[in-house]
């Protein structure tokens, strides 16, 4: 009894969360999604809006890139394109990168201290425990980076699952900062062509993500299988 009290103890402080968050996007949105998305057939005039605010338009677009990986439902792929066109590969990698990072360890720290109750929000207790990665970090570790190093790997139910184990923060952080780099850079750089209107270039990494990304996709799940 004391058991399920305290579990929905936990779920009503993670809903709580949960709803200040929401409402901190509810207010972003309102404020810089809605005129993004009036420019969504002008990506020149969304760039200049980014850039007229300086570091303000820097600092919005990593939120925006960390509640991408808090809230979960948003695709990364687009936005980190978006980041290229708007502020090249190079800073444009680097912004998504710590944007997600930062995303990465709210979600790990909020897992810690809510545990099945935060996690239960946005995914299943089943896919959660199905996932046999999590099962043993200390021998899985390297697996770990391998699966967030690929494109097309389920890194958001992975990212939420990981709060769960035994895994220390530093670590963790090292595999979602270094491993997404290579996918979040070929977007960049994606976006970084169609800015210049190189669009041979820009179709050419297009393919390459979709390649990369659907053999990730068969190579982990043919490694879920045999686990």
């Amino acid at each position: 009894m004391q058991r399920d009290h305290e579990l929905a103890r936990k779920r009503v402080l993670a809903a709580g969360i949960i709803l200040i968050v929401l409402a901190l996007f509810a207010v972003i949105a309102i404020k810089f999604y809605l005129p993004i998305l009036k420019m969504a057939d002008n990506p020149e005039e969304f760039r200049l809006y980014l850039e007229e605010r300086g570091v303000g338009g820097i600092v919005l677009f990593t939120v925006i890139m960390a509640l991408q990986v808090i809230i979960a439902v948003i695709p990364a792929g687009p936005l980190e394109v978006a980041a290229g066109y708007c502020f090249g590969s190079f800073i444009g990698t680097l912004i998504c990168d710590i944007g997600m990072t930062v995303g990465s360890v709210t979600v790990f720290a909020l897992v810690r201290r809510f545990g099945m109750a935060f996690i239960e929000l946005f995914f299943s207790k089943e896919k959660i425990k199905s996932l046999k990665i999590l099962k043993s970090t200390g021998q899985s570790r390297l697996v770990l980076f391998l699966i967030f190093l690929i494109p097309g790997t389920p890194k958001d139910i992975i990212g939420y699952g990981v709060g769960l184990t035994d895994l220390k923060l530093l670590p963790w952080i090292f595999i979602t900062l270094i491993g997404r780099i290579p996918s979040i850079l070929l977007s960049a750089m994606s976006g970084d062509a169609l800015m210049e209107g190189d669009y041979t270039v820009f179709i050419i990494i297009i393919v390459a993500l979709v390649l990369s990304a659907g053999i990730g996709t068969f190579v982990y799940r043919r490694w879920f299988r045999k686990q």
